[in-house]
This record gives C-alpha cells, structure tokens and sequence, in this order.
C-alpha cells in the first residue's frame, strides 16, 4: 500500500450489500472501480450535489469498498478489490449450497427413473 492510502476495515457482507444496495451509490462505486477520481470528479459525473457524493463515497469507504487517498486538498477514492472478497466468500458458499441441492435432486431423479 503506498503512502497516504487509508483502508477501511474489511465489513460484514450485509453492510456491503446494504453499501451496494442503493442505485446512486452503486454508480458511484462502478466510476471508482474503473479509474480513481476525487470527490470533485466523481461530482461532475453524477447528478447530485458534492455534499451528497461524499456521503456516498463514505459509506462505500465504511463497509470496506474503497480506499482513499488524500492528495493536497483533495481525496481521491478508489475501489477496494480486496474488499470484494466477503461478498464473492458469502456468493461462493450459496453457490456451493445450490450445486449441492441440484447434485442430490439429479441423483434422486436418477434413483426414481431406474425403479
């Protein structure tokens, strides 16, 4: 990590959802996942008003979806790969569960068809 990045603790997946939940904020985190942008720049690509975009930006900061950098006056936010990774581990072990089912409702099919 270089100079000046601060992290936010990694969050529980249902303050990650919640983060992710909301449509503008989901916008926001997809214009800082591509490139990182200060609050300012983020502002001129949204519609809504710089006091607002930061909040938003805090909250993804908060439930561990961006980094932030200060850079003289400004603050530049970038999405936090790393913090992915508790929704992609919750997605993961659903998805398990659900192949799991799927295998064992083919094998009773399985069962059924033979008999």
């Amino acid at each position: 990590m270089s100079e000046g990045v601060t992290t936010a603790p990694t969050a529980d997946v249902g303050t990650q959802l919640s983060a992710l939940a909301d449509p503008t904020r989901r916008s926001i985190y997809e214009l800082i996942r591509k490139s990182p942008l200060s609050v300012r720049q983020v502002t001129d690509r949204v519609a809504i008003s710089q006091p607002a975009v930061s909040q938003h930006l805090k909250v993804l900061y908060a439930a561990g979806l961006a980094d932030r950098t200060a850079r003289g006056a400004s603050t530049i936010y970038r999405a936090d790969f790393a913090g992915l990774a508790v929704i992609r581990e919750w997605i993961d072990d659903m998805w398990d569960d659900v192949l799991d089912a799927f295998v064992e409702a083919a094998h009773h099919e399985h069962e059924r068809n033979e008999t």
